[in-house]
């Protein structure tokens, strides 16, 4: 049996990391096809990482067929799965997102505050065209959506666009077990963290090993400064122990710009002076990386891509699609329709939640209420992520400066306009539904 993957970004620099896991699962995942897909300001890269896939490939001694194009309808073609890991404008453009907010004193971050809403409102016209595409060239295939903000997009393309077999992906979730179950001497499979909130604003309550709760002796070594699952590219700041305390619920690194504000601001303004934006530090990475896999001798992924902040991308990526495919009824942490799963968030949210992974898909297990502590947060966060996606899909002034102003990292009526104006501008080439507006119309 033929089986067909599309990877649409597939010049990332993450790309030989999903590579290596299809490799790794051909006795369960038998793919005997891969398209990388890409743009023609990604041509170069896309060949690249082609060359070096193949390399793996005849390493591996496995039987795929390796190629690349620049025809996304030709690679959509009777695909059974379709990665999406874009990135619409480039690390220019998250350049802008990170560097124009710190301007006005507030945190830049490519998926969070405004550098994240603009994030989200240049890649949802981009995915909605992906998806009303794989509706008419491959009805049935299960797009996994690791494009950042995940959360955000997969809501835009569930509720929005005629395609549903959409699924989010991100790996903090992925990062957190894996600590967690370092931290207890486990086996990774062996842990499960109940998880429960938003992309990027998601919450541990509860700790299981075996079955056994071991929730306490997690906050213990969390209250010790003895866990840390930050990625590469997010600073851990520590938590305090009346957070830890009070609160009662382990805390994701995205937490620290909300909780952490003032502190993290200060870091990155700092981290600015000194590097640059985060941006401009993945440029350099990406360029030492690529010069790495232009090398012939190099035949596997390099260790050094784990410093580009995607440690466990492939497993999570790999490891939904091959459970879907063989119908493994496992519990994997993704991005997918609420449908009552929290009863205090709307029925057709995108939550990220534990789900049984089957063949029609993910089914999330039930949660029940948010926990009073953040309840309200979660609340506000859902609150700005549909107002984000109202203003991705509408392309109206209005709908994104609503967006920008209940955005707890931005929350100020007079920054939010100078803040949005500026971006708008900035990000001009890439925003096809704010095309009609003129600059004198947002004055």
């Amino acid at each position: 049996m033929s089986l067909k993957i599309a990877i649409i970004g597939g010049g990332s620099s993450y790309t030989p990391e999903i590579l290596e896991g299809f490799i790794q699962r051909q006795a369960t995942f038998p793919v005997t096809e891969i398209v990388l897909v890409d743009i023609e300001a990604g041509k170069e890269k896309v060949d690249t990482i082609c060359q070096l896939g193949n390399r793996m490939i005849d390493e591996a001694g496995t039987d795929i067929k390796l190629t690349w194009t620049l025809d996304r309808r030709s690679a959509l073609k009777g695909a059974d799965f379709v990665s999406t890991q874009i990135r619409v404008g480039g690390l220019a453009a998250r350049a802008h997102d990170e560097r124009i907010p710190l301007k006005h004193g507030l945190i830049g971050q490519e998926t969070n505050g405004a550098g994240g809403i603009m994030k989200a409102l240049r890649t949802i016209p981009v995915l909605m065209e992906i998806a009303e595409e794989m509706e008419e060239l491959c009805p049935d295939a299960w797009m996994v959506n690791f494009t950042n903000p995940a959360g955000i997009v997969t809501e835009a393309l569930l509720n929005y666009s005629a395609h549903k077999k959409v699924i989010g992906v991100c790996n903090i979730p992925f990062n957190m077990r894996h600590s967690t179950a370092e931290l207890l001497q486990a086996a990774p499979e062996d842990v499960l963290i109940r998880f429960i909130g938003l992309n990027h604003f998601v919450f541990g309550d509860k700790v299981y090993v075996k079955g056994e709760d071991r929730t306490a002796d997690v906050f213990q070594k969390l209250l010790q400064k003895e866990l840390d699952y930050s990625p590469a590219n997010i600073m851990s700041l520590d938590w305090s122990e009346a957070f830890i305390k009070a609160v009662k619920l382990l805390p994701n690194p995205y937490h620290q710009y909300y909780f952490q504000t003032k502190s993290v601001l200060k870091k990155d303004k700092q981290a600015y002076k000194e590097n640059g934006t985060r941006a401009e530090v993945v440029q350099a990475l990406e360029e030492s990386l690529f010069a790495l896999y232009k090398r012939e001798s190099l035949r596997k992924k390099p260790e050094e891509l784990e410093q580009r902040g995607g440690a466990f991308y492939s497993q999570v990526a790999c490891q939904l699609m091959d459970s879907i495919y063989n119908n493994k009824e496992d519990i994997q942490t993704v991005n997918t329709w609420n449908h009552g799963t929290i009863p205090d968030l709307p029925y057709d949210a995108v939550i990220e939640a534990n789900c049984v992974i089957t063949k029609q898909g993910p089914k999330p297990i039930a949660i029940g209420k948010i926990p009073a502590p953040v309840r309200g947060m979660i609340q506000n966060m859902k609150a700005m992520e549909e107002l984000v996606i109202q203003a991705g899909i509408s392309g109206d002034y209005e709908d994104a400066y609503n967006a920008f102003l209940v955005n707890p990292l931005v929350q100020d009526e007079k920054k939010a306009k100078r803040l949005l104006d500026e971006l708008l501008e900035a990000h001009k080439d890439y925003l096809p539904q704010y095309k009609r507006l003129s600059f004198s119309q947002k004055a």
